[in-house]
């Protein structure tokens, strides 16, 4: 997969803009992209942009996939907790760097796609469920680290409350006129810091399940 020459740009790309940890550019060298994609967007599957998926929601470009990935800091022996599994293409690349990924999706159509893309890869560490993301999944909270692919206007207290002692979370925020900003917020003895990362667009995070799933 290596030689291809679309995912050598590709990696490339996400080294100039900032992608560091080596661990997270082979994890996305080795995840591939066409397959969390529609048919119709094959052909795009390695350009650096955001494409539409089912149930109105996006596969987020890779350099956003890049970026937050590598603001986890994220280590062989951690937990993870996704909100918004989506195509699992995120998860996929997380599953590669952690020990284990916990990961919601309020669409069933769309996590089950996930789920069996996941046994096509061999991804054993990923455990997923049809749910709430402003919930979390407090039964097996805490999580060392916590990443969130949609934007609420603040944090959800559930999410903070189940980030580890020195954790990190990854979240985009809306911040209405001025858009959405991805921050990181690490969870320290005297609460929570907060630090601006880029200016991003995800979908909104919708509280509750659609009317299907419940």
């Amino acid at each position: 997969m290596g030689a291809d020459p679309h995912i050598a740009q590709l990696v490339m790309t996400l080294r100039q803009q900032g992608v560091r940890d080596g661990r997270v550019l082979e994890a996305i060298e080795r995840t591939p992209r066409d397959l969390f994609v529609p048919e119709s967007f094959a052909d795009q599957s390695w350009a650096d942009r955001a494409l539409p998926i089912s149930c109105g929601q996006t596969i987020s470009q890779p350099t956003i996939v890049g970026l937050m990935t590598d603001r986890l800091e994220l280590g062989p022996r951690q937990k993870v907790l996704e909100i918004g599994t989506g195509s699992g293409y995120q998860t996929a690349i997380l599953a590669r760097l952690c020990r284990r990924v916990y990961t919601i999706e309020r669409y069933r159509s769309l996590l089950e796609q996930a789920e069996a893309r996941f046994r096509h890869l061999g991804l054993s560490n990923i455990t997923s469920m049809v749910g709430d993301g402003h919930k979390g999944w407090p039964a097996q909270a805490p999580f060392e680290r916590i990443i969130v692919t949609a934007a609420p206007k603040e944090p959800p207290p559930a999410l903070l409350a189940q980030l580890a002692q020195g954790g990190i979370m990854v979240i985009p925020l809306d911040a209405g006129r001025e858009g959405q900003e991805l921050v990181r917020i690490t969870r320290t003895a005297q609460g929570f810091e907060r630090q601006h990362l880029l200016h991003v667009r995800f979908v909104p995070l919708v509280e509750g399940l659609p009317r299907d799933e419940t």
